[in-house]
């Protein structure tokens, strides 16, 4: 099938103009709510520069400022765009731009969280497979053991996400807290590695994402990036594939060897029900 050279599937248009992200996108379409010039859209339709896009009964336009936003996101906001929320993220922040976030932190986690309104970068990130670094400083409730470092760095087996996690950089702190580095993003996956190894998360804060560091930042303030941050992100991600969410839930991957395999990423279930 071929398409006009000027044509972009509607789940990109719709990130492009910062409206949301391209997985949210294709949950509009999927429940009818997009229309191009009052007819309805189904996944995988095209767009034209000049055709009339709402979502929501809202006008989607052209995105002419892009934002790029870290927020030290306190305990108790909800990482969500949904503005009905109380405590929601985008309201908290109460930025001009429409903006949301790249991954979630769970409601009772604090730290680093990135907002921007452009797509293309969100599918980049979250598909930057070991490049994707997160690190979290994490205190527990009773003193930590060598048999738990050992034990969270090597795999932790979580019967209700029906997946064992990957091996992963872990490093004691103090008595009661460590330093972790994960590359996945399963639901609550800290706290239930814990919880597994019979520990209870007392804090959790996450100091950076890829080279973003949340540095001196105080909680509930947020900050531009740099030039330079946006540019090594921009970078680290440049050769990350950028097909949509559906396309990569679609694809079984094969199953790789080696040290370092790419985290395969479920579309869905990676961040439901995180609160």
């Amino acid at each position: 099938m071929s398409h006009h050279p000027d044509s972009i599937r509607i789940n990109k248009a719709i990130s492009d103009s910062g409206f949301c992200s391209r997985r949210q996108a294709d949950k509009f379409i999927e429940e009818g709510k997009v229309t191009i010039n009052g007819t309805k859209v189904t996944l995988g339709d095209r767009a034209m520069p000049n055709d009339t896009i709402h979502v929501d009964g809202k006008l989607i336009s052209e995105n002419t400022t892009l934002v790029y936003i870290m927020l030290n996101k306190p305990v108790g906001i909800t990482c969500t765009t949904d503005t009905r929320i109380e405590g929601n993220v985008v309201d908290f922040i109460g930025h001009e731009e429409r903006i949301f976030h790249v991954g979630r932190l769970d409601k009772p986690s604090e730290g680093l969280l990135l907002m921007t309104n452009d797509g293309d970068i969100v599918n980049k990130i979250l598909r930057a497979g070991n490049k994707h670094e997160k690190e979290y400083i994490v205190t527990v409730d009773r003193p930590i053991t060598k048999d738990f470092i050992n034990r969270m760095s090597s795999g932790i087996p979580l019967a209700e996400l029906e997946t064992t996690t990957k091996r992963c950089e872990v490093e004691q702190i103090s008595r009661f807290v460590f330093r972790i580095v994960l590359i996945q993003g399963l639901n609550r996956q800290i706290r239930r590695m814990c919880e597994y190894l019979g520990y209870e998360v007392v804090e959790l804060k996450r100091i950076r994402i890829m080279n973003l560091l949340l540095g001196e930042l105080p909680i509930g303030k947020w900050r531009d990036l740099t030039e330079k941050e946006l540019e090594e992100l921009k970078n680290s991600v440049e050769d990350s594939d950028n097909s949509s969410f559906v396309d990569s839930v679609t694809k079984k991957p094969s199953p790789t060897k080696g040290k370092n395999p790419k985290p395969h990423r479920t579309g869905g279930r990676r961040r439901r029900g995180q609160n």
